[in-house]
């Protein structure tokens, strides 16, 4: 069915009302100034900025690394299960407001065991929240715990040891931190730990790193999904690959810009990767530092991206219901409630 006809003057209703999953969001990522504030007092914090307005200001990032120091100082507030509580709840109100029906939350416990929480606090916390988000906001979620690349395989692997308690409740692994000088190899055997454990296996590749890390991630750690993935399109081969096989990319716009993997949201290869028949989402990645919630993200694309019409907003909200880890069943009620929100725009 063609939605190239709805008007362009309705497409950013139509963004904000269709139910869509959101398969890259940092649950860490998305804690706002003022509540970074707020668990400081509550849990005595020294932070470095003044205020909430200080610390917005510093979010002027040049590269991934630069944003990841402020990234961590924010995390540093995080200790008692009620602030990761706090935290999640807060994501996931967003969330419904977007219409995100289903959101599958990556969470890095390194940032937090290496400060001395437990990684029980972390878990206990993240879960009363999915649990509760399911319960009062009609919020579908999973957790994917994420590996930090920067650290050793060993450190990984100790990750993984302490999770294994836990381990109903999350349902993959994640590989993020930063990308240069950190291919998906040199994680290699504890990607094959959790395959035979039978968790869902993702991995950052291609946002700074090369084309290459998106085949590693593929062949050496045979990741499902690949978060980011937008410079893919340097090696036209891979590009053929991920179409055939329908390997979803969970592509972050404003991430993107703010990180300068693009100057601006206009030079954008969202247009690009659509046109050649890619699984592409679009995701907020951590939304409090770049600047918008998922349809913040869709928004800004579709208005800087010209070529972009109501056709290209199906498909991706498909693709990412598709592209979850949900079961058959819920991703058929949420693909019809899709089409009916559709179905009232034409």
């Amino acid at each position: 069915m063609s939605y190239e006809s709805i008007a362009r003057d309705r497409l950013p209703e139509l963004l904000r009302a269709m139910p869509k999953a959101e398969l890259h969001i940092h649950i860490e990522g998305s804690l706002e100034p003022e509540l970074i504030f707020q668990l400081a007092q509550r849990n005595q914090v020294g932070l470095a900025y003044p205020d909430v307005d200080a610390l917005r200001a510093a979010y002027a990032f040049t590269d991934l690394q630069s944003f990841l120091d402020i990234y961590y100082a924010g995390a540093s507030v995080l200790l008692k299960e009620e602030d990761f509580f706090d935290m999640a709840m807060a994501y996931y109100r967003r969330a419904q407001a977007d219409h995100v029906v289903h959101a599958e939350v990556f969470f890095d416990p390194q940032t937090h065991t290496a400060r001395g929480v437990p990684f029980e606090t972390v878990i206990r916390g993240l879960t009363r929240a999915k649990e509760t988000a399911q319960r009062e906001l009609g919020v579908s979620s999973e957790l994917i715990l994420c590996f930090l690349r920067h650290l050793s395989e060993d450190e990984a692997f100790a990750t993984l040891e302490q999770a294994l308690p836990w381990r109903d409740h999350f349902i993959g692994v994640g590989l993020d931190s930063s990308e240069r000088g950190n291919p998906p190899e040199k994680f290699a055997r504890v990607f094959a730990k959790c395959r035979e454990l039978g968790l869902r296996l993702v991995a950052h590749a291609g946002e700074e790193g090369p084309a290459s890390y998106i085949r590693s991630a593929l062949d050496v750690l045979h990741a499902e999904r690949i978060d980011h993935g937008v410079r893919c399109v340097e090696d036209p081969a891979l590009v053929e690959r991920l179409a055939a096989e329908r390997v979803p990319l969970t592509v972050c716009p404003l991430s993107n810009v703010k990180l300068c993997v693009f100057p601006t949201m206009a030079q954008h290869n969202l247009a690009t990767l659509l046109e050649r028949g890619l699984c592409v989402t679009v995701n907020s990645d951590d939304p409090a530092y770049f600047g918008g919630y998922v349809n913040q993200n869709y928004l800004e694309a579709f208005a800087a991206l010209p070529q972009l019409h109501a056709g290209h907003a199906y498909t991706l909200a498909r693709n990412s219901l598709e592209a979850s880890f949900a079961s058959d069943a819920d991703k058929a009620r949420w693909i019809a409630e899709l089409d009916a929100v559709f179905a009232r725009f034409r």
